[in-house]
């Protein structure tokens, strides 16, 4: 079936109103202080939490 009426802007834009895009979130790392993600590993230091430490190669 075809639409009855046209779907105005105001409506078809407030039916998208949730479409938006979110920023991310950023923490910082408790070692280094370096951006990133939460519940990450640091790509800086490899800190994770006290318990956890991933090694991270050393670029030559």
């Amino acid at each position: 079936m075809l639409p009855q009426f046209k779907t105005s802007r105001s409506r078809k834009r407030l039916r998208r109103s949730h479409h938006a895009l979110k920023p991310t979130n950023v923490a910082f790392c408790a070692k280094c202080s370096q951006p990133k993600l939460p519940h990450a590993a640091c790509d800086n230091c490899g800190y994770v939490n006290a318990k956890v430490a991933i090694p991270v190669k050393e670029e030559e």
